[in-house]
């Protein structure tokens, strides 16, 4: 069957969006690289206790934006304020529908003046695109896609990270000029191996470091340089496995379903998103099993995204959000889930039953695109647990939640519920199993002290 967007997709499954998802064919979304360099567990802790080099050249989708309406398109869009970006400075670029629901985040460099580049998942990128084609905006858009949709076709750059206690260390040791480090989220360069680099000051895992992004063809040279420099410091390398963990440790939720799968002012977008679009494809799994799209949809204090919304300018989404502002909120935290109910998870695995319990992969439990757990307080639901990874770090399965305001005290005792309903979705990678509840305790985020009041202040 031949389908023409995301909109038909929907409309040929009856318009039911959550169906399409729910039993979406598409299987795990992959890192294209390699799983493992030595063996997750030291490649986790690496970015806790010396140093990890993260390779983020293949997964992401690159928007590049210029002309000179390229900042009011991106004011039109954005929930935050670009009132004093330019060029060198980055942010996190956050986009909502028009009922105030988050479409999706990404990462924004200002490359030039009037030029950026916007960075992450294709969500953000393809709202960009979408409104810079048809909203009668003076700019020009290329794609530079990421190796899971266009693998034949060489990135324009390459884009590594380097963070962890040692991180500047070795940064300071290949530095061929210049100053090293900004501001947080500021962006600077650096030469390495006589190659030239932009770099960006902040960090995945939440210790500090650089991410550093040049011309693809020099990417092996910069990669060698750095191993070679960071063999004293305890420098790993970050496959695919330990990879998929870091956002739970540094509390970025990576996957939000984008708020555009309803609604008769989405439409026409759904119309223009291809059939084989990231959210054409993507999966939504756990144990939520809500009758309407809209109860996974996340609101920006939902992520912990409240903080940068700015009413000195016009946005779609502003009436709703300030609509929203004054009411109560649910709040980002982290669950560490307990021990004993974890290995009641993996020995249901193993017991009599007629159905097994739902499968939790080591180190990230990731079935679904869009994973949604319930998060029960007496029985009652009180928000979602997200992105369930182990973390060697913290020795202790965790996750990211949004919980209410009431439960979510540090201290406080949640139960998640792990695998789902009747008996599970029709995914190509979900078997039969039975739903667990497992106790978690509710911390903030991110998990680790030390990054809480140390992340933001590197310099």
């Amino acid at each position: 069957m031949t389908y023409t967007s995301l909109e038909d997709r929907i409309q040929r499954q009856g318009g039911d969006a959550l169906d399409l998802m729910r039993n979406a064919q598409t299987g795990r979304y992959q890192f294209p690289v390699p799983p493992e360099f030595t063996t997750w567990m030291e490649e986790q802790r690496a970015w806790r206790e010396s140093a990890a080099l993260m390779d983020q050249s293949f997964h992401m989708t690159d928007l590049y934006v210029s002309g000179p309406d390229t900042m009011r398109l991106l004011s039109d869009l954005a929930v935050n304020s670009f009132a004093k970006f330019g060029r060198d400075k980055a942010k996190q670029l956050v986009c909502c529908n028009h009922e105030g629901y988050v479409i999706g985040d990404a990462i924004v460099f200002g490359l030039e003046e009037d030029a950026v580049n916007i960075v992450g998942r294709p969500v953000v990128p393809n709202w960009v695109q979408y409104h810079a084609e048809t909203g009668g905006y003076d700019v020009t858009v290329e794609r530079d896609e990421r190796k899971l949709d266009n693998p034949d076709k060489p990135r324009k750059t390459y884009r590594y990270e380097v963070q962890g206690p040692n991180a500047l260390k070795i940064l300071e040791k290949v530095n061929e000029g210049g100053p090293l480090t900004t501001k947080f989220f500021n962006m600077g360069e650096i030469t390495i191996a006589g190659c030239k680099a932009r770099t960006l000051t902040h960090g995945m895992g939440g210790e500090q470091g650089l991410e550093m992004w040049g011309p693809f063809e020099d990417g092996a040279k910069v990669k060698a340089a750095l191993l070679e420099a960071g063999a004293e410091f305890g420098l790993r390398q970050v496959g695919a496995r330990a990879y998929s963990t870091a956002a739970a440790e540094s509390g970025w939720v990576p996957s939000p379903l984008p708020a555009i799968f309803s609604g008769e002012g989405m439409k026409a977008y759904r119309e223009w998103l291809p059939a084989n679009s990231f959210e054409a494809i993507s999966s939504l799994g756990g144990s939520l099993d809500a009758e309407t799209v809209e109860a996974y949809y996340l609101t920006p204090w939902d992520l912990d995204y409240g903080r940068v919304v700015k009413f000195d300018h016009d946005f779609i989404g502003r009436a709703a959000l300030e609509a929203m502002a004054e009411g109560s909120h649910r709040k980002k935290m982290t669950l560490v889930w307990n021990a004993d109910d974890v290995l009641a998870v993996f020995g249901g695995m193993m017991d009599g039953s007629d159905l097994p319990a739902k499968y939790m992969e080591m180190p990230a439990a990731h079935y679904a695109t869009h994973p949604y757990d319930r998060v029960l307080v007496d029985g009652r639901d009180v928000g979602v647990s997200i992105s369930p990874v182990f973390s060697a770090n913290e020795r202790a399965w965790i996750s990211l939640a949004i919980l209410e305001e009431a439960a979510a005290a540090p201290g406080g005792e949640v139960t998640v519920v792990w695998g789902e309903p009747n008996g599970g979705t029709a995914k190509p990678n979900v078997e039969p199993h039975r739903q667990m509840q497992v106790r978690a305790e509710v911390h903030p985020w991110p998990i680790h002290e030390s990054s809480r009041q140390h992340y933001r202040a590197q310099t």
